[in-house]
């Protein structure tokens, strides 16, 4: 659902003030201690009750003492207990370590009581490189992700679940199945590859997040500043994104769990096309005014009613299921967790779907108190089909035309393409063609911890990350009216990436009176070797033969390899004297294989300084503040993900004729350069970290400006070198710089029986790009009509849209004769005319063309935000999670085609309102045949206002008390949960959320989920 009725900014503005009342409220709430439900007269004489945690497993041994007296109790191994009362009005003293203390007053004869965690922000474990922190010890600027809020999300991967979660984090998600999340941290730094560094249980992920199971993850980390990210060096400068899974149940013993949910999916929003009538009604204006001849048989569009829904036919409702079985276990001398993982998504577009299995086994077993070894072994396997559609020729398909025929076979245009128009019918083709893609995926590893000499811990860890994926692709031949493919078409390919790691470290802890000290040193070695070989044929004796063995004409075969690898030193203190004044010093030496032999090796330093103000003497009468440390942080990362061999040549084999016959020779292509080198990036980080009221209100505040140096950007190449002027080299010549403000602030605003937490994350971020090697723009996005819709220039953002400023519609040609010349001539049918787009004279030269061209529009969001409510009663449990961009511009390219109204096609029902005489319009033009005057041409006309505000998520849980299912479960929690229920925003397309670069050009769109869940422990 979308709501678009009225201004997106007034609307936007109500809703931000409603925001900012939230968190007014849910910040003077913090103050409010825990509310007692209503007195009731109460003279049992005996209580019986049950204490849970707040996952909602008992806690055993859990103290129960009535106020006032030395009556007192403690809960069994179920977490319950019974109690005989000795006041009139009994008040129960409840209390357990690590969890808040809880009164309650006793109004029946049982009770259920879930107690808080009591594990403060300050006392959190955070993930670092290489290590762990306390968060009241950090000195960079690091985000975890509170995955007890993302729990029960139905979505496919981790990466939809943390979307919003994290400030200065931005995540682009499609609705297509399989695919895998787009990451930008703290704005876009490079015209290269922008995605962060993902590191899961110790290993990069080469792989996407859709080969971790949501269920199987314990915490996830990212770290954002230079000071943070300095110990990956060369791959730290988009980010990481650390993720460790789960290695044994929660407490001593064994759990068994059983996780599920099924989702229903629909298309948050449709596109409205015109129906036959209309559809034809426009075509007799559009060919009448090009000077052609209308369809004789649409002399009456009325006569030809509704016609065929073909956006309908292929966007319809779907079901996903989720199924984890898990097993863990604890115990004083080894860890185990496995789990196994089902996961189905049937997509909303037809002909696509996916299927993934994931089977996850880690252990650690200590073989005494000096010697621990472990592994992480996770084994995956995905089936992507995706047939062939196109959401953009349903929305231009000719409603007049069936779907099938009478014999049930597709239809395609008849007649005169004129009438017809040459759209392949997208049904016939989302069914016809079955694209398959089969992953194959191990990630594991396997490593060993010695202690000794009491501070020193040695760590080898070797890991392997292999994966396979095959491609291939049936397009057997067919006859639908005037298409026709009169061959069948095979084409299948083998893929194969294996990469190897070892990585060493040293770690030295010690205390000694207030100093504290943590250091690592160590290496880190990683390889990869990629494969590709792939083949195609035509012509197939029979369909059912679908084999390239069995195929007869044009045969095919391609194939590559390539690989890499780095070598890294890395280093590290942390220092801190009487956890008030911290030190932190990195440094990493990296050597790639990507680079040429003067630029192999890079250093990375980062420094950062942490001040805990609140442990001053002059802080000691500040009660209300638990905690204030001031962070300063700078360092220097690299990117090394540019693609292998960027320093050598290109060569490419050729025929030429030579005496008549044909020889073979090795040309080369791209120039070599040979001092291509790291794209560096330097980072300042600033930061306060705030606790108050008892750790019931914390904040995080950070402030960056992140510059990127030596961007690698295109090389301008003279024709005249005899090298490809389109195949370019990169050189270091470029430079992008980020300036923002993040802002995270989480507040427990009732604790105890009802429990209300807020988490409010506000995020800015100004881009810049300040060089790119001259004055020549670079072209990062096009229409497919060659025409670029956003470029690349110093002094703009990055991958601004850029085009024609209009100005309204001609009403008269007195207003064509006094503008500037856009097409000349005096023939309506092929020259500008009444009803045409007036473009603006920008030099004022009197004509109309590409210098008159400007930036129309930004990509880039001015903030991000999101705001999450979670409350607590009893057994019951609800989330409320809105998300939401601001400011940032969304060029509609799909309008292009649906609102051009220049050929036989489709069109969205906003060319009802089209100009049809003075004073009909001063927003949509003509319809014209060939377009004369070029209004489709990339213009503001289709830059939106892509700011949305998002209900994201919202969940209602119930759990269950234990002696429902006694003997039988531990724990069981029921919940229902939608996703994306409805979005606030003035764009017009399917969903705002389109991809990174701010083009929605046949983009798939996000999808609502309504789903119900179960979770259950044995």
């Amino acid at each position: 659902m979308k709501l678009s009725n009225t201004n997106f900014k007034q609307k936007f503005g109500i809703a931000y003030l409603l925001y900012l009342f939230l968190l007014m409220v849910n910040t003077t709430n913090a103050y409010a201690f825990t509310t007692i439900s209503s007195f009731q007269d109460s003279q049992q004489q005996q209580v019986s009750g049950t204490v849970y945690d707040d996952q909602g497993l008992p806690l055993p041994g859990a103290s129960v003492i009535e106020m006032g007296t030395n009556n007192i109790t403690s809960t069994d191994v179920d977490g319950k207990f019974t109690l005989n009362l000795t006041s009139a009005d009994p008040i129960l003293v409840i209390s357990y370590i690590g969890f808040v203390e809880q009164q309650v007053l006793v109004t029946s004869k049982t009770i259920e009581v879930r107690l808080a965690s009591q594990t403060t922000f300050l006392d959190e474990v955070v993930l670092i490189g290489y290590g762990k922190a306390r968060a009241k010890d950090l000195t960079g600027a690091v985000a975890t992700i509170d995955l007890s809020k993302t729990k029960s999300q139905p979505v496919a991967d981790i990466g939809q679940a943390i979307q919003g979660r994290a400030a200065g984090v931005q995540v682009y998600n499609s609705g297509e199945p399989g695919s895998n999340v787009t990451f930008r941290v703290r704005g876009t730094g490079t015209i290269a590859n922008n995605n962060p560094l993902i590191v899961v249980d110790g290993m990069p992920l080469n792989g996407g997040l859709n080969q971790v199971n949501m269920n199987d993850v314990e915490s996830i980390s990212v770290l954002k500043d230079a000071s943070s990210t300095a110990i990956y060096g060369a791959r730290g400068a988009n980010g990481v994104v650390i993720i460790t899974t789960k290695r044994g149940s929660r407490q001593e013993g064994s759990t068994l769990s059983f996780d599920t949910f099924t989702g229903l999916q629909s298309a948050a929003n449709m596109v409205e096309v015109l129906n036959a009538s209309q559809f034809a009604a426009l075509n007799n204006d559009m060919l009448t005014n090009g000077g052609l001849t209308p369809n004789p048989e649409w002399t009456d569009p009325s006569t030809l009613g509704s016609g065929t829904d073909w956006v309908g036919a292929l966007f319809n409702p779907e079901l996903m299921t989720n199924y984890t079985l898990s097993y863990g276990n604890n115990s004083e001398k080894s860890n185990i967790y496995v789990s196994g993982n089902y996961f189905k998504q049937k997509g909303i577009v037809l002909g696509t779907d996916y299927e993934r299995f994931i089977v996850q086994f880690n252990s650690d077993t200590r073989f005494n108190s000096h010697i621990k070894f472990g592994n992480s072994l996770k084994l995956a396997h995905d089936i992507k089909r995706r047939g062939d559609y196109n959401i953009q020729n349903a929305l231009l398909a000719n409603p007049t035309q069936a779907i099938t025929d009478e014999t049930g076979n597709y239809t395609g245009p008849t007649g005169n393409p004129l009438y017809s128009g040459d759209i392949l019918n997208p049904i016939g083709q989302a069914k016809r063609v079955e694209t398959t893609t089969k992953g194959y995926n191990l990630q594991g590893n396997i490593f060993t911890e010695i202690s000794f000499l009491k501070n020193f811990t040695f760590k080898s860890l070797g890991g392997v990350e292999a994966n396979f994926w095959f491609d291939r692709t049936w397009s057997p031949k067919y006859s639908w009216g005037s298409d026709v493919q009169a061959n069948s078409y095979l084409y299948e390919a083998a893929n194969r990436s294996i990469t190897l790691l070892w990585d060493n470290t040293l770690t030295y802890e010690q205390r000694f009176g207030n100093h504290h000290i943590n250091a690592v040193i160590g290496s880190s070695a990683q390889e990869n070797k990629y494969n590709f070989l792939n083949g195609s044929i035509q012509a197939f004796a029979s369909d059912n033969t679908q084999q390239i063995d069995n195929g007869t004409l044009q045969p095919t075969v391609g194939g590559n390899s390539s690989e890499w690898a780095i070598m890294s030193y890395l280093g590290r203190v942390n220092y801190d004297f009487n956890e008030k004044y911290y030190v932190t010093a990195t440094i990493r030496r990296d050597g790639s294989s990507r680079f040429g032999a003067g630029n192999k090796w890079g250093w990375f330093p980062s420094a950062a300084l942490a001040w805990r103000i609140s442990g001053e003497k002059f802080m000691e009468n500040v009660t209300s503040i638990n905690d204030l440390k001031l962070r300063l942080g700078y360092g220097v990362t690299g990117n090394q993900e540019i693609g292998n061999y960027a320093f050598s040549s290109a060569y490419n084999t050729v025929l030429y004729n030579f005496n008549n016959s044909y020889v073979s020779a090795v040309v080369p292509t791209i120039l070599p350069n040979t001092n291509v080198k790291w794209e560096g990036q330097e980072q300042f980080n600033i930061g306060i970290d705030a606790s108050f009221c008892d750790s019931r209100i914390n904040l995080i505040l950070d402030g960056y400006i992140k510059n990127t140096n030596d961007m690698l950007v295109p090389m301008s190449v003279p024709v005249t070198s005899g090298y490809s002027d389109i195949y370019v080299p990169s050189i270091n010549a470029g430079k992008i710089v980020n300036k923002g403000i993040e802002l995270s602030l989480s507040t427990k605003n009732f604790v105890g029986e009802f429990q209300w937490s807020t988490d409010a994350v506000f995020s800015y971020n100004k881009n810049e790009v300040q060089s790119i090697n001259g004055d020549t723009p670079i072209i990062t996005g096009s229409t497919g009509l060659n025409s670029s819709i956003s470029l690349i220039q110093a002094g703009y953002p990055v991958n601004v849209f850029y085009g024609y400023v209009t100005d309204g519609i001609f009403q008269t040609q007195a207003d064509v004769n006094n503008h500037a010349v856009q097409m000349p001539g005096s023939n309506p049918a092929t020259s500008t005319a009444p009803g045409d787009i007036r473009f603006k004279d920008l030099n004022s030269d009197g004509i109309i063309n590409d210098k008159d061209r400007t930036f129309i529009g930004n990509p880039n969001p001015d903030f991000t935000f999101s705001l999450n409510n979670s409350f607590a009663y009893k057994n019951f449990d609800l989330s409320i999670y809105f998300q939401g961009v601001y400011g940032n511009d969304i060029y509609n390219a799909n309008r292009m085609y649906t609102e051009s109204m220049s050929i036989v096609n489709n069109q969205t029902t906003e060319t009802l309102d089209r100009w049809n005489g003075i004073g009909t319009s001063n927003t949509m033009p003509r319809a014209v045949y060939g377009d004369p005057n070029a209004n489709a041409r990339v213009s503001d006309r289709f830059v939106e206002d892509g700011s949305y505000l998002k209900l994201k998520n919202i969940n209602l849980g119930y759990t269950f008390p234990s002696e429902t299912f006694k003997n039988v479960f531990s724990s069981a929690r029921i919940y229902l949960s939608a996703q994306n229920v409805f979005t606030i925003t003035d764009y017009k397309g399917f969903d705002p959320e389109v991809s990174v670069n701010g083009i929605d050009n046949n983009v798939y769109p996000v999808t609502s989920i309504f789903s119900i869940g179960l979770n259950v422990a044995f």
